[in-house]
């Protein structure tokens, strides 16, 4: 079975504001295994907590894998994919709709919090969208 683990995170400079997020992936035996960010443009920061989502979810169908983890420090997020909160936003329900469409189509799907300071390099990768303004992956070559 091919599987990551998705550390993403997004973020916005006021809320809302200039808004990113940021997915670090680590493949087997935690080797890096890309590097992704993205600009948002003017969004909230829950907008860019979904974003990161989706776009781990769509990386993770390009590699083709069948077994992901996510690991968030955006603990309304996690806990509305996990069930236990509602969405109640009108703005982040058709996001939160497609995410679980996506998460269906996985063998095996997992969703945690983690505190902030173990979210690190998504943090980095989230700010280096909002910076730059640009979007941009690194995938390590293998060797």
């Amino acid at each position: 079975m091919k599987s990551a683990i998705f550390y993403i995170d997004g973020g916005s400079r006021g809320n809302p504001g200039e808004a990113g997020y940021g997915i670090y992936v680590l493949g087997k035996d935690d080797q890096a295994l890309a590097e992704i960010y993205g600009y948002l443009g003017i969004q909230t920061n829950n907008f860019a907590e979904y974003q990161g989502l989706l776009e781990a979810l769509k990386f993770a169908r390009k590699l083709n894998l069948d077994s992901i983890e996510i690991r968030s420090d955006s603990e309304l997020m996690v806990r509305q994919i996990q069930g236990s909160y509602r969405v109640k936003s009108p703005t982040l329900r058709p996001l939160y709709e497609q995410a679980k469409r996506m998460i269906a189509e996985l063998k095996r799907f997992s969703i945690r919090h983690v505190r902030r300071e173990m979210n690190k390099e998504a943090d980095r990768l989230a700010n280096e969208a909002m910076d730059t303004r640009k979007t941009a992956a690194h995938i390590p070559s293998s060797e």
